[in-house]
């Protein structure tokens, strides 16, 4: 349980402090602490503040370059090879939003493809940001082996995200869901806090169903959907890992670590402006969606609850372990 509350300006500034202080430059370190105070502020902890310790101790040790300077290449009129040179995803992600912002207004379509990255933690937060601009956006991205193919026992999938968002009138639509039954950050988040996990998320290194955080991290996760689940991250495998040129899952060191060499994890964004597929009125149409779906008892539009938690907890801050709190202040003070 939470016990204690602080601001999104006082966790901004933790974060800063804690990776600054860990070999990570100011611009990297302001990047990251927008993206995990941005997981806070959506009700998505297990990407958020919980992810310090394992980020620091990561740029401490050369995991991941905490002063890399991501790059972009505009291969094709509308294509965009984003290199991530081993930093943190977040400044990599930043710089093909920014790229596919300008592009796609410009073809109608443009896609970025990012290698040699990092944990991309909450993916509908990169793609929310593109509908904020006007866009639809779509992203997908592989992470460090979790999951066997349907039928297999030997992990060879991440929990492979893939997230998507449109404008509309009330708010971005956003569609964010990862293809294991849950997020490995929750996992992650209950071995922290010594708390059991309940029974079907995750399997131990046997096979076995299991409730021991500890083991679930040790074993496999379970697909959403089951063997359609596996199917949609093979998918996100070759998109966001093969045609990218970045590393396959089952050949990427963990994001709970600083053991072994980076992940050189692989996204894929995909903008889209609706005035080339039909002008204002696309956008009135995803409006009429979403209000017909609002409209309906019982029903939420994806992307409305985000919207709501987010002025709450801006409003009102973010709680969060006092135990935590006190670990990243540590390592900002070292």
């Amino acid at each position: 349980m939470a016990d204690t509350v602080i601001s999104a300006a006082q966790a901004h500034a933790l974060i800063c402090a804690a990776l600054t202080a860990s070999r990570t430059s100011t611009d990297n370190a302001v990047s990251v602490a927008n993206a995990l105070v941005g997981a806070e502020l959506v009700g998505q902890g297990g990407h958020g503040l919980r992810r310090i310790l394992a980020y620091a101790a990561q740029a401490s040790a050369g995991k991941v370059d905490g002063f890399a300077t991501p790059r972009a290449t505009r291969s094709r009129p509308a294509a965009i090879h984003v290199d991530a040179a081993h930093g943190f995803a977040y400044p990599a992600l930043d710089l093909a939003v920014a790229e596919l912002a300008r592009v796609a207004p410009e073809q109608g379509i443009a896609i970025a493809g990012i290698r040699r990255s990092h944990h991309a933690g909450v993916t509908g937060l990169a793609v929310e940001a593109l509908a904020e601009q006007g866009m639809v956006g779509l992203m997908m991205s592989n992470a460090p082996a979790a999951m066997a193919p349907w039928g297999g026992s030997r992990p060879l999938f991440g929990t492979n995200p893939v997230a998507f968002a449109a404008p509309a009138r009330q708010g971005p639509i956003v569609i964010d869901v990862s293809l294991s039954k849950v997020a490995r950050g929750k996992i992650m988040a209950a071995r922290q806090k010594g708390e059991p996990i309940p029974e079907g998320w995750a399997l131990d290194a046997d096979g076995r169903p299991t409730t021991d955080a500890q083991a679930a991290l040790s074993g496999t996760m379970l697909p959403l959907g089951d063997a359609k689940g596996t199917a949609l991250a093979l998918m996100v495998e070759l998109l966001a890992a093969a045609l990218t040129g970045a590393s396959f899952s089952a050949d990427q060191s963990s994001f709970f670590d600083d053991d072994g060499p980076p992940p050189g994890t692989g996204q894929l964004l995909i903008a889209i402006d609706p005035k080339a597929f039909g002008g204002v009125r696309a956008v009135a149409r995803f409006s009429e969606m979403a209000e017909t779906i609002a409209a309906m008892p019982g029903a939420r539009v994806p992307g409305a609850r985000r919207r709501e938690l987010r002025a709450k907890l801006a409003r009102d801050g973010i709680p969060v372990d006092a135990a935590l709190i006190d670990d990243i202040r540590k390592i900002g003070a070292a």
